[in-house]
């Protein structure tokens, strides 16, 4: 692996995220993209610009995929996807978790992921077939085999409002499974946590791929699962993300799939 490519998406995590510490607690204008609950700040779209800085600078034959610009892709075969400011939503609020998330595919496979919380000075880091790392230190995910025993983090789509019921049914459901279930509103650190060895799951529906693909690297790199929820591979999608440490996985995928049965459907939310 070219080290180039972690190298340089270290650093444009780096810029973006002391862009978010010279911002945060700041006032700062505010835009929405569609529902009354999807932001997009001017921090996004200035750790936009330095990322996309970096990456041209270096790579000016690669394609990138970012949340915020849709730009024309040329079919490379290097695809950056970014998320300038995962968690923009906890940021406009001042509350304090976001990152930055980078990840890079050649051939349609993730090969370099890094993840930036800018507060806690956490920078995550994921080759495929070298590891992934914590501030320098390899990861390894939990050795938790029971849902009874787990931590686990899910979030909410940008349309909760639309279906609150039924969006909240797995919740209520996995809430009667696991030991814990936590929501903090980045799905990239939530993913990292699972690599850490922080968290033993993961769920959410609806999310995109710069929300996903360094954290699966992540997830993957250090000894856990991530697939869509009938164990499908993720590939470069995200509208079904469940990750585990592994021993988690099958035990995982079968408490999200009551969804399909009658007595889910008539609110009886436990059992297995």
């Amino acid at each position: 692996m070219d080290s180039r490519f972690l190298l340089t998406a270290i650093d444009a995590a780096l810029r973006a995220g002391e862009i978010q510490r010279r911002h945060y607690g700041q006032e700062i204008e505010i835009e929405r993209k569609g529902t009354a609950i999807d932001l997009v700040t001017e921090v996004d779209k200035e750790c936009e610009a330095a990322i996309l800085e970096g990456l041209r600078r270096r790579f000016p034959d690669h394609d990138i995929v970012t949340e915020e610009t849709r730009l024309p892709r040329s079919g490379s075969r290097y695809c950056w996807f970014v998320d300038p400011l995962d968690g923009t939503v906890n940021f406009a609020h001042g509350y304090p978790c976001f990152a930055v998330s980078i990840a890079l595919a050649v051939d349609g496979e993730i090969v370099v992921g890094v993840v930036h919380d800018p507060l806690r000075a956490d920078l995550f880091t994921a080759e495929r077939g070298a590891g992934s790392f914590h501030n320098g230190r390899r990861m390894r995910v939990s050795e938790a085999d029971q849902l009874v025993n787990s931590l686990l983090i899910t979030g909410f789509p940008y349309d909760v409002h639309t279906d609150t019921q039924a969006k909240l049914r797995r919740f209520v459901h996995m809430m009667s499974q696991a030991r814990a279930v936590r929501r903090d509103g980045s799905a990239a650190i939530d993913l990292c946590y699972v690599a850490a060895g922080k968290a033993d799951g993961f769920w959410e529906d609806r999310l995109n791929p710069w929300d996903v693909l360094a954290g699966a690297l992540m997830i993957e790199e250090a000894g856990g699962r991530i697939t869509r929820y009938d164990d499908a591979p993720l590939g470069l999608t995200a509208d079904q993300v469940a990750a585990s440490n592994g021993r988690l996985h099958a035990k995982l995928l079968q408490a999200l799939a009551l969804d399909s049965k009658p007595e889910w459907r008539n609110g009886q939310t436990h059992g297995t």
